[in-house]
C-alpha cells in the first residue's frame, strides 16, 4: 500500500470500551479500511491467507493468458500481501519473482512461505512501496497485481508501472468495478468514498488502452472468491483478533467494518466485484 493513503487512528489509552460490533454508529462502519490504525490493519490480515478477493484458479486463469515467460523472465507481485496468489504463480510460471508490499509483516510471512514451498531461491518478497518501484526501465516480462493497485489508483499505476515493462510485456490486475451504469444509492456511496476511481468495465479497459496497453482480456471473478477465499477465513480470525483486544474501542470497530463490507457484498453482489484486466504493452 501506498503511503499516502494510509490515514491512522492512533490507539489511545481512552479507547478501552469496547462496542458490540452490530452496535456500532453508522459513520464507524462507512469508514474507509485506511481510516483504521496501519499497525491493526497488518496485523488483522497477517492471520488470512489472502488479503483480497480471489482464489488460486482464478490466478491461474488470468495466467493463462500470457505466453511470454521463459526462465529468464523477470515478474512482480505489486501489493503482494503474504503472497497467497504469488506462490501460486511461483508453482506455474518459470522465471525470478520479485513481491513488494508496504507492511514488513506481509513480507516476514510472504518470504517464510516461500521457503516452505522451496521457491526461496527465485521468489523474494521485499518491503517497499508501489509509487516508489525499485526497477529499472524496460526490466520486467510482467506485472502482477490482485487487488492492490487502488492504492495509487487504476491510471496512475497503469501509467507509472508501464516504464517498467517490457514492450511485450504483460500486466495483469484485478481491481474493484461496477458491473451497471446504475445502482442503489447506499452501496454507491460505500464505494465513492472507499475508492471514487471505482468505474465501469467498459472504462476501465479504455483507461488500459490509454495508457498504452492492448487489452487482452477483461474476466468477472466469481462469487466464491469474495465468500470462500476471502470472507469465510476472516470469521475466526476475527474472533481470535476481537478476544486479543478485548476492550479496545478501534479493534472492535475495525471488525465491525469488515462485517459491514461483507454485508454489502451480500446485499449488492450484482451491481459490483472485482474483475482482472489484462493487458499487453505497446
Amino acid at each position: 500500500m501506498s503511503n499516502e493513503n494510509i490515514k491512522t487512528i492512533e490507539l489511545r489509552s481512552n479507547d478501552l470500551t469496547l462496542d458490540e460490533p452490530s452496535e456500532l454508529a453508522p459513520s464507524s462502519l462507512n469508514r474507509s479500511i485506511h481510516e483504521f490504525d496501519f499497525n491493526l490493519i497488518c496485523e488483522y490480515f497477517s492471520n488470512v491467507e489472502r488479503q483480497g478477493p480471489g482464489s488460486p484458479e482464478i490466478t491461474l486463469k488470468a495466467l493463462s493468458f500470457i505466453n511470454n515467460l521463459t526462465d529468464e523472465s523477470r515478474i512482480a507481485d505489486i501489493g503482494c500481501g503474504t503472497g497467497g496468489q504469488t506462490m501460486t504463480l511461483a508453482g506455474h510460471v518459470p522465471g525470478q519473482i520479485v513481491a513488494i508490499d508496504l507492511f514488513p509483516e506481509f513480507i516476514r510471512i510472504f518470504n517464510r512461505n516461500a521457503e516452505r514451498f522451496n521457491f526461496q531461491d527465485r521468489v523474494k518478497g521485499i518491503v517497499g512501496s508501489m509509487d516508489n518501484l525499485p526497477f529499472q526501465k524496460e526490466e520486467l516480462d510482467l506485472i502482477w497485481s490482485e487487488g492492490a493497485i487502488y492504492n495509487i489508483g487504476f491510471q496512475r499505476g497503469l501509467n507509472e508501472w508501464r516504464e517498467f515493462l517490457k514492450t511485450g510485456g504483460y500486466i495483469a490486475i484485478s481491481e474493484a468495478s461496477w458491473f451497471t451504469g446504475e445502482r442503489p444509492a447506499e452501496i454507491n456511496d460505500f464505494w465513492m468514498d472507499a475508492y471514487p476511481e471505482i468505474d465501469t468495465i467498459p472504462n476501465k479497459v479504455a483507461q488500459m488502452q490509454e495508457a498504452g496497453y492492448i487489452p487482452v482480456s477483461t474476466f468477472i471473478l466469481p462469487e466464491t472468491c469474495w465468500t470462500e477465499h476471502f470472507y469465510a477465513p476472516q470469521i475466526a480470525a476475527q474472533e481470535k483478533f476481537l478476544t486479543k483486544y478485548a476492550g479496545n474501542k478501534t479493534a472492535g470497530e475495525l471488525i465491525s467494518n469488515q462485517r459491514h463490507e461483507m454485508q454489502l457484498y451480500d446485499k449488492y453482489k450484482s451491481f459490483y466485484g472485482y474483475v482482472f484486466y489484462i493487458g499487453k504493452k505497446i
